[in-house]
């Protein structure tokens, strides 16, 4: 098959589309912006486009499909010129439908933890020597690409995004998974820009679990969760519901294990909200045929997906981890799962609103007391983030107020936002980044060696 993509540039489409290659098919790609690790990784393959930009005479009547990104707007040129030839134009999630349909498709939603479930699916089938495809939004270790599509698989374990599907389709990514079993980890009112009110956020994992077909695995921690696994069991008698909580877990001497019937199995990940992630997998793992035991086995080598409590560099100074958090609950969930492994250590949590809720003066408030665990609170942001994303100016002031913390810092400029971490000189320090970026341009494992090093 020949398949152009629209927007190649994208971290799920260069993923997608070095995928589409290994699996023999002829893949070329445009885009006006292809930045590292993208622009790295295509050249690797042979696919990184010849020019950036749009180039219409890349649309044939010899291409078998079209896929469309994201990034891409709806006047396009290579989409109306797509259209204009009547070429079968997927969106991302569209395809891999198609590329799974004939598949025991496993899909993990929530607004935290879905990226860790499904990358701890996937360790365990890897650990056993399952067969499966699979799309993750995050790089493994031991896995080349964040998207497998093959002939043999017969499962597909997916990331479900609630997130558009596409410029001209304004589902949710996972509503066109069509899951035979769905996993929902817990909601917490995101992509305000899309879904301007918690309800009609909520009712998209609503629309989600009433199209499973096989098991819904759902937390029951979370009370807008569990009021749509109830739903589901009375609603869908045909469906298996199997709600979940934390794992049982002990820490001893800053190190994390599971209680099992086999004794206590040590981890490589921590917090709370971990071990509620794990259980999730484990109930899905079960419907693929792995026991209890099998997933014990296995999981005890799990490192964590990158940038979600990734440990950056240690020495006797302290720690510091990088993480995605940006959203109230995930930052909330993080820092109190460091808090919790690490006691007695000083808790430096430095976040960057970096996302369009975070710069967004209506959703600021969802922030209140969320950093309070931590010893030193620091928030980062760029006014240039809030112009990129045509929001109205949010201040230093504003941030405060939200995050009702009267000892907060607030930065605005990289440079001096990495003077004061590199004044903190408590020993036994933990730093914790958190954001969905790079905090104006931070090599974190540079700025880890200074800041453990001083």
């Amino acid at each position: 098959m020949k398949i152009h993509f629209i927007a190649i540039g994208g971290s799920a489409m260069h993923n997608l589309a070095i995928a589409l290659h290994l699996k023999g098919y002829e893949i070329t790609g445009s885009d006006d912006e292809i930045f590292n690790p993208a622009k790295g990784r295509l050249e690797k393959y042979g696919l990184l486009p010849d020019a950036i930009g749009w180039n219409p005479d890349k649309i044939t009547p010899s291409l078998d499909a079209v896929i469309l990104g994201m990034h891409a707007r709806e006047d396009n040129p290579e989409l109306l010129k797509a259209k204009e030839l009547g070429l079968k134009v997927y969106s991302y999630p569209e395809f891999l439908y198609e590329q799974s349909k004939d598949k025991l498709r496993i899909v993990v939603g929530g607004s935290h933890g879905k990226t860790t479930i499904t990358a701890m699916i996937l360790h365990v089938l890897q650990y056993h020597h399952i067969d499966c495809d699979y799309m993750v939004g995050a790089q493994l270790a031991g896995f080349e690409v964040m998207v497998k599509l093959s002939h043999e698989a017969k499962i597909m374990v997916m990331e479900g995004d609630e997130y558009l599907t596409s410029p001209i389709d304004r589902r949710s990514k996972f509503h066109l998974y069509h899951p035979n079993v769905g996993i929902v980890s817990g909601i917490a009112w995101d992509h305000i820009n899309v879904f301007p009110t918690f309800d009609m956020y909520v009712d998209q994992f609503r629309i989600f679990a009433e199209m499973i077909d096989k098991t819904f695995i759902y937390c029951d921690d979370d009370e807008n969760v569990r009021k749509i696994g109830e739903s589901i069991a009375l609603s869908k008698k045909e469906v298996k519901t199997e709600p979940y909580s934390v794992h049982p877990y002990e820490i001893s001497d800053g190190n994390t294990s599971l209680k099992t019937a086999q004794g206590a199995l040590p981890m490589q990940i921590f917090g709370r909200h971990n071990m509620a992630n794990l259980n999730a997998a484990r109930l899905a793992c079960r419907e693929v045929g792995v026991t209890d035991e099998q997933f014990y086995e296995a999981i005890q080598s799990f490192k964590g997906a990158s940038k979600r409590l990734e440990l950056v560099l240690k020495n006797d100074n302290g720690f510091v981890f990088k993480d995605f958090a940006h959203s109230p609950s995930k930052l909330k969930a993080t820092i109190g799962a460091v808090r919790e492994q690490f006691p007695d250590h000083n808790l430096v949590a430095c976040m960057e609103l970096h996302t369009f809720s975070s710069l967004s003066e209506k959703f600021l408030c969802q922030y209140k007391n969320v950093m309070d665990e931590a010893n030193t609170a620091i928030i980062f942001f760029e006014h240039k983030a809030v112009e990129h994303k045509k929001l109205p100016p949010i201040t230093k002031e504003m941030v405060y107020d939200a995050f009702a913390r009267t000892d907060l810092e607030v930065f605005n400029e990289t440079s001096a936002l990495r003077d004061y971490l590199l004044s903190i000189q408590k020993p036994n320090t933990v730093f914790l980044l958190m954001s969905s970026g790079n905090f104006g341009g931070i090599v974190f494992e540079d700025l880890a060696a200074e800041l453990l090093n001083k």
